[in-house]
C-alpha cells in the first residue's frame, strides 16, 4: 500500500509540474521580441475569455494584428472590462511582438480606446512608451 501511494505521489508530481510548465510556456515571453511596437487600428473582434482576454485588431496598413492582453483578473486590474470597447473602436496598442516576422501576434502592454488608456503590465512598459 506504501508503495503504491508514494508511486501516486511521485506521478502525480510529475504530472503536476508538466503542466505548470506547459502553462508557464504559454504565458510566459519567451515568444515575443524585447522590443516593443505600436500599432494602431480598429477592433474587429472582442473576447474576454480565459486563459488571455485578446483582440483581433485591423490595421490599415499591415492587415489584421492578434493582441493577447493579460489573465482576465489582471486586465480587469487595469481598468480594461467587457464594457470598455466594441468592435469598430479605434486602438492604439504598445507592445511586444512575434519573434516570427511572419505571424501578426504581439502581447500588449498598453492599449488605449476613446483616450483611455489601459496599462495591462504597467511594470514592463519602456520609457516613452
Amino acid at each position: 500500500m506504501l508503495k503504491a501511494i508514494s508511486r501516486r505521489s511521485v506521478a502525480g508530481a510529475f504530472v503536476a509540474m508538466v503542466l505548470a510548465g506547459g502553462a508557464y510556456a504559454h504565458h510566459g515571453w519567451s515568444w515575443a521580441e524585447a522590443d516593443q511596437i505600436e500599432i494602431n487600428g480598429t477592433i474587429r473582434e472582442i473576447s474576454m475569455a480565459p486563459p488571455h482576454p485578446t483582440l483581433e485588431v485591423e490595421t490599415s496598413g499591415d492587415g489584421m494584428w492578434h493582441v493577447e492582453l493579460g489573465n482576465p483578473r489582471q486586465t480587469e486590474r487595469s481598468g480594461f472590462v467587457e464594457a470598455s470597447a466594441k468592435a469598430g473602436d479605434a486602438i492604439i496598442v504598445l507592445g511586444n511582438r512575434s519573434l516570427d516576422p511572419n505571424e501578426k501576434r504581439m502581447k500588449a502592454v498598453r492599449i488605449t480606446v476613446a483616450g483611455k488608456v489601459y496599462d495591462i503590465y504597467p511594470e514592463r512598459i519602456r520609457a516613452g512608451g
